[in-house]
């Protein structure tokens, strides 16, 4: 059934098929890794640490997609929302998580085109969601 919801994203034009590298799966696994390490530096401000964290997720996502032989068409608008949906299908992730996510991505969004300030509450949630997400990304890809 995963693969039949990705198929009918690519049909539609939200996914593009693209051959899988193992390569640069590791590679956005590798920048997940250093941008949640850098959302764990207290020195940063917070602001800075929601981005990061929320740029692990999406790396992570990401490469749940090209593990599918998918990414997001970036021509599209709502490419961020689609990979994070995607979550359900690449990672198994429960759709109450994947709410929670897109409610972070809402966030983001509100952060750098509002200059909306990023709450304590929702900083630590983006961290601990980017740290289970790529625990489970670890474990499965």
């Amino acid at each position: 059934m995963a693969s039949d919801a990705l198929e009918n994203l690519a049909r539609i034009g939200q996914l593009d098929k693209v051959p899988f590298s193992k390569s640069l799966m590791d590679k956005m696994l590798a920048t997940a890794q250093s941008r949640l390490h850098d959302a764990q530096r207290t020195e940063n401000s917070a602001e800075t640490r929601f981005d990061c964290a929320y740029t692990a997720i999406r790396a992570i996502a990401d490469a749940a997609l090209l593990k599918r032989g998918y990414r997001t068409s970036t021509s599209k608008p709502g490419h961020h929302q689609t990979t994070i949906q995607c979550l359900v299908h690449t990672l198994g992730v429960d759709a109450a998580v994947v709410r929670v996510l897109d409610g972070l991505r809402k966030q983001r969004n509100l952060s750098d085109y509002d200059g909306e300030l990023v709450t304590d509450q929702a900083l630590v949630e983006c961290i601990q969601q980017a740290i289970h997400l790529l625990q489970r990304a670890t474990a499965s890809l």
